[in-house]
């Protein structure tokens, strides 16, 4: 297959894995809602919704968009193929409006168009040629020092998100959760790819030859330990916060990463001019300002605030609220006490402050939030 041809099909792949990968998240994001109005939800450890077909459906779709991503990521650059990802969003949003009840005002859907422009320049300016072409050069660059620092930085980030800040502010901070699934999903972008390449070697080295390659061996394990661990922090970020947010979130996050990390190992932009290299990164730009536009800026009301910003103001002050409800009912009832066996001994007295004090605290309670 000429460069040409595999630049091709590899881009009609990406777009259709977009179409699978927008789609499946609607489906699941569906079945995490259904768990959690039936149970514990996924954002608490939950897993009933392993028993929800539709969730399984879900999963269906997003594995045949991952499917067709891999494909993608063996034929075309990475460059071109992460970027893409933006569209999932646009179906992300589309879909939502219909079967979640999240609507698009003017800034979404002028969001949607800013963002197919900067899939167009995307798809005109990368780079149509892919420098790393047999598995043996990627073994070189994946032993190299600066993909070694590199992995190991993921890891150690992945290590502090996991285990010091997820229990702390995971249910309060999208950005733990996103993060661990791109930069993890990041190297499994890279395994993909390097399976890609593989496969394309499997005449040349024979299917015992490649069965007994190490690294082959290494690729998998990698591919499936990113995918397993981003497939659980995923399903815990959605079930907390806004399907748009995380959406977008991480869109751009895991495009950082998988772009970072493929120049680093495969030197994927080596081979683009300098008007190429504008081109794309206002492609880029574009892409995610649209995609801030169709997620973040969608849920704008009135006064221009997006109350998808102030889950945890909200939750926070919920929970004060209710905890000086509680204090207040205790207090006025001491003091009703109090004053009802003061009452028992002078009964010329005239009726206490605490009767209006649990007037007062009625309207208080009984005051919308």
């Amino acid at each position: 297959m000429n460069s040409a041809t595999a630049f091709y099909s590899g881009l009609s792949l990406a777009i259709s894995s977009t179409l699978l990968i927008g789609t499946g998240f609607i489906f699941k994001k569906r079945a995490l809602l259904r768990a959690g109005a039936a149970g514990t939800r996924a954002g608490d450890g939950g897993l009933l919704y392993l028993r929800d077909w539709v969730w399984w459906i879900g999963l269906i779709l997003l594995g045949l968009g991952e499917g067709a991503n891999f494909v993608a990521y063996a034929l075309a650059p990475a460059a071109l193929v992460t970027p893409l990802g933006g569209l999932s969003v646009l179906v992300c949003a589309v879909l939502s409006a219909r079967f979640l009840n999240e609507h698009l005002n003017l800034a979404g859907k002028l969001g949607c168009v800013v963002c197919l422009l900067g899939s167009t320049l995307i798809v005109l300016h990368a780079p149509k040629e892919q420098p790393v072409e047999t598995l043996l050069q990627m073994r070189m660059n994946f032993t190299e020092p600066a993909f070694l620092i590199y992995a190991s930085s993921v890891a150690i980030l992945n290590v502090l998100l996991i285990f010091v800040a997820g229990p702390r502010i995971g249910k309060s901070n999208p950005l733990v959760y996103v993060v661990i699934s791109a930069s993890l999903g990041s190297i499994s972008v890279m395994a993909c790819k390097g399976l890609g390449l593989a496969l394309r070697e499997i005449q040349l080295l024979g299917l015992w030859g490649l069965l007994t390659y190490w690294f082959f061996w290494l690729l998998v394990i990698l591919l499936a330990f990113g995918i397993s661990i981003q497939l659980y922090f995923l399903n815990r970020a959605l079930d907390i916060f806004n399907t748009g947010l995380v959406t977008a979130l991480l869109y751009v996050f895991f495009t950082v990463f998988v772009l970072v990390a493929s120049a680093i190992l495969f030197h994927e932009w080596v081979t683009l001019k300098a008007v190429d290299y504008f081109e794309l990164i206002c492609g880029m730009l574009m892409i995610m300002t649209g995609v801030l536009m169709m997620t973040v800026l969608k849920n704008m009301n009135g006064h221009g605030r997006n109350p998808s910003f102030n889950f945890a103001f909200l939750r926070k002050r919920a929970l004060y609220r209710d905890s000086s409800k509680e204090d207040l009912l205790r207090s006025a009832s001491a003091s009703t006490d109090s004053d009802s066996d003061d009452s028992q001994h002078k009964q010329h007295k005239p009726q206490s402050d605490s009767a209006n004090s649990l007037e007062s605290l009625s309207s208080l309670w009984n005051s919308p939030a």
